[in-house]
């Protein structure tokens, strides 16, 4: 789904017009906090994964070299 310039200007004049031009930065600033919880919500398994290869790799090189 492809949003046009025409789409994106018919949804922020919808936006003014229910939210007002005074609470539009309040409205964005918790949409961008909303989106950025929910990446940091998405990364969190790929980030455990990824330090605990890093935990299991340390573990193996260091019973080698005993």
């Amino acid at each position: 789904m492809n949003l046009g310039p025409l789409e994106l200007g018919l949804i922020l004049v919808i936006i003014l017009l229910i939210f007002g031009v005074g609470k539009l930065p309040e409205v964005f600033r918790s949409l961008g906090e909303g989106v950025r919880e929910f990446r940091d919500a998405a990364g969190e398994p790929d980030k455990e994964k990824s330090s605990k290869g890093a935990s299991e790799d340390a573990e193996k090189s260091g019973d080698s070299s005993e």
